[in-house]
């Protein structure tokens, strides 16, 4: 083997590891030594096993602007959750609040299915949509107060604030 694929492959590894341990964070939300600990090793043990594959999972390959964009993304996502959180809130709690659910189509410049997949997930979890299909370049979102059908204002009412930092991440 020669040493670019070497790096190359490390790259992935710590990039990989990075990810996981970011997504197990996430999902526990909590830095407990314990369970912080038990998420490095987990992290690391899936981190070995996949990243022989790594290219395989439709991930991009390593670089620290990809990593800052993600650390970015995440922070967007959080912030994004919050202010989707208190509204729908807002909502209930507010009887005159206006409603309008309905269903509405975006359209995503994203290439990769996993970058696709990352920006339906992402909407699904910011509470007061729900994506419910992916077709090629358009995404239909449920969307608890419709403030346009028109294609390109949904579209940069849901999904732009995540497909910019998607793209870079994906290129």
């Amino acid at each position: 083997m020669s040493d670019s694929n070497d790096t190359f492959k490390l790259k992935n590894f710590i990039y990989l590891f990075l990810l996981l341990l970011i997504i197990w964070v996430i999902l526990t939300n909590s830095f407990q030594l314990q369970e912080f600990g038990l998420g490095i090793l987990i992290s690391l043990v899936l981190s070995i096993f996949l990243s022989k594959n790594y290219t395989q999972l439709g991930l991009p390959p390593f670089s620290f602007k990809r990593l800052i964009y993600l650390i970015a993304y995440v922070f967007v996502l959080f912030i994004e959750i919050a202010k989707a959180n208190f509204d729908v809130a807002y909502r209930v709690i507010h009887p005159k609040m206006p409603i309008q659910p309905g269903v509405v189509i975006i359209k995503t410049s994203l290439k990769q299915d996993m970058a696709k997949l990352i920006l339906a997930n992402s909407i699904t979890l910011t509470p007061g949509t729900f994506t419910l299909d992916i077709k090629g370049d358009e995404l239909l979102i449920h969307w608890i107060n419709v403030r346009s059908e028109d294609i390109e204002e949904s579209t940069k009412n849901i999904g732009e604030r995540f497909e910019k930092y998607l793209k870079v991440i994906f290129a």
